[in-house]
């Protein structure tokens, strides 16, 4: 039975496709798929297993700590004793309320203090359009450096508080950038039509910049959350006082700089105290955790597409 001419121009067309298709669009072999496989097992097997062995050394007891010699991979008898103390009321439990605050506090402020200056320099015709511009593209290559801010923040009043935390950082120049670049993206034909039917600017902000905009917010907003949740340096430069300490300076103390906890840092009596490896590898715990519950929320935002909802011009 002779082939139709059809299914043979078919079949060539086929196989020329396949011959001019480039060496890495080509259909993956078995063995490289395998191999790709274990490559990415292995690499996700030594991401993982450092965070294992903290929350399992988190929930040991001393005696597994004694005999593996330090972090437990897996514990035998797990026990939340190390999570009780550090929540009990301490200095643990107090940085944690100081470090959700400015989180919360300095997110927000900053959120809003970006959005509303890249709105502003995405319109050419706002008040110092340029100047303002040049000043924000400034900041990305020039750092004021530690002594002139210290001495910034110092001549406002502003050490020993918790606004030393959040308005020295309120605005990030590239957050700004990258924000602006997405509102100019914003197709004008929808600004264009609310200005004629007489909407401020204030209210084509609100109604229709930021829905469409809720991709590139919560990107900008996991940026400054992360940077206000881990940030440790300004609080050491500008706090005084140890009660005012947030969470990661707690964990650089206790932690990084390996100084042991007393039972009064974590209103315990020294017969309820765990192990001080379990109790520093709460903390360090506690202080990964919000990060990774907020992320998983963002996440589908960062897969949409930068104008979702708009229409082409």
């Amino acid at each position: 039975m002779t082939p139709s001419p059809i299914g043979t121009a078919r079949s060539t067309r086929r196989g020329s496709r396949r011959q001019e298709r480039p060496p890495w669009m080509g259909e993956p072999l078995r063995m490289g798929m395998a191999a790709r496989a274990v490559v990415l097992t292995v690499c996700c097997v030594l991401v993982l297993l450092p965070f294992v062995a903290v929350v399992s050394t988190s929930l040991a007891g001393q005696n597994q700590i004694t005999s593996a010699g330090g972090f437990v991979l897996w514990p035998d008898d797990p026990s939340l004793g190390s999570y009780q103390a550090v929540l009990s009321g301490g200095v643990v439990t107090r940085a944690m309320i100081v470090s959700i605050g400015i989180t919360v506090v300095g997110t927000l402020g900053s959120l809003a203090a970006t959005i509303g200056l890249a709105y502003s320099l995405s319109r050419p015709g706002s008040l110092l359009h340029k100047p303002i511009l040049l000043a924000t593209l400034f900041t990305l290559f020039f750092n004021p450096g530690i002594i002139p801010m210290y001495l910034i923040v110092r001549q406002l009043g502003m050490i020993d508080t918790y606004a030393a935390l959040i308005l020295p950082v309120l605005i990030n120049g590239f957050n700004v950038i990258v924000m602006r670049a997405f509102f100019l993206e914003i197709p004008q034909e929808l600004l264009e039509s609310a200005r004629i039917d007489g909407a401020s600017e204030l209210k084509i902000l609100m109604t229709i910049v930021l829905p469409l905009s809720k991709a590139v917010m919560a990107v900008i907003g996991l940026f400054y959350a992360v940077m206000y949740w881990n940030a440790f340096f300004t609080a050491l430069l500008y706090l005084n006082s140890t009660e005012k300490w947030p969470l990661q300076l707690i964990v650089r103390t206790f932690v990084v700089n390996q100084t042991p906890l007393a039972a009064d840092d974590l209103a315990l009596s020294s017969n309820e105290m765990p192990p001080q490896l379990s109790i520093q590898m709460a903390i360090l715990v506690l202080a990964i955790i919000p990060i990774l519950l907020v992320y998983p929320f963002l996440q589908r935002h960062f897969t949409k597409g930068l104008l979702v909802g708009a229409v082409k011009g």
